[in-house]
C-alpha cells in the first residue's frame, strides 16, 4: 500500500490525564454489582474508543453479551474467569484478553477478592449504553446499591431495550 501523508494535527483536542481515585468529574457507574468508572469516552476520543476502569466484587462481572465492537480487558489486579464462545479460561493480574466483535462472551470474578480491570472498546459507545443503564456512584471502589427483585426486571427491561441502539446484543445464561 502507498503511504499516505498524516493529517494535520487537530488543535482542539486536549491531552488529558485520567485519574481515577482522585477525580471527581470522572463518571463512576454502578451496574451488574460491578463500578465502572469512565476515564476516556469517545467524545474525548474522536470516536475511536473508550476506556473503562473496571472494579469487580466476587461473583460479578456481566452475563453473556455480543456487540458489533472490539474489546478487550486487562487484568491489574486479580482475576477474572472468562467465557468466550462458551468456552472458560482464567485470566490474571497482568494478562490481557481480546474479544473480537460479535463473538459471545462474559467474565465472572470467581475469586474470593475484588478484582480490577482496564476494558478498551473501540469504537467507542459503550459506555454510553453503561451510563444509560447503571447509577452513578461516588467512587471507583463503591459498592452499587442492591436491587430488589422488581428494579432487577426494570434493568433488564431497560437494557434489553437499549441494547440495540448500541450494537449490543443480551444473550441468556
Amino acid at each position: 500500500m502507498p503511504a499516505t501523508p498524516l493529517p494535520a494535527d487537530n488543535p482542539t483536542r486536549f491531552l488529558k490525564i485520567a485519574r481515577p481515585d482522585t477525580d471527581e468529574n470522572l463518571p463512576h457507574i454502578g451496574l451488574v454489582g460491578d463500578t465502572y468508572t469512565i476515564l476516556l469516552s469517545g467524545a474525548e476520543t474522536a470516536g475511536r474508543y473508550c476506556l473503562i476502569d473496571m472494579h469487580i466484587p466476587p461473583g460479578g462481572g456481566p452475563p453473556p453479551h455480543r456487540h458489533d465492537f472490539e474489546e478487550s480487558f486487562t487484568v491489574l489486579e486479580g482475576e477474572i474467569e472468562a467465557t468466550f464462545r462458551g468456552e472458560k479460561s482464567i485470566v490474571h493480574a497482568g494478562q490481557t484478553v481480546s474479544i473480537p466483535a460479535n463473538a459471545s462472551h462474559s467474565f465472572t470474578n470467581a475469586s474470593g477478592s475484588a478484582a480490577r480491570l482496564l476494558c478498551i472498546c473501540a469504537p467507542a459507545g459503550q459506555e454510553e449504553f453503561f451510563a444509560q443503564v447503571g447509577v452513578p456512584v461516588p467512587s471507583r471502589r463503591s459498592t452499587p446499591p442492591q436491587l430488589d427483585q422488581a428494579e432487577q426486571a426494570e434493568l433488564r427491561k431497560r437494557s434489553q431495550e437499549l441494547a440495540p441502539k448500541y450494537r449490543t446484543e443480551l444473550l441468556q445464561r
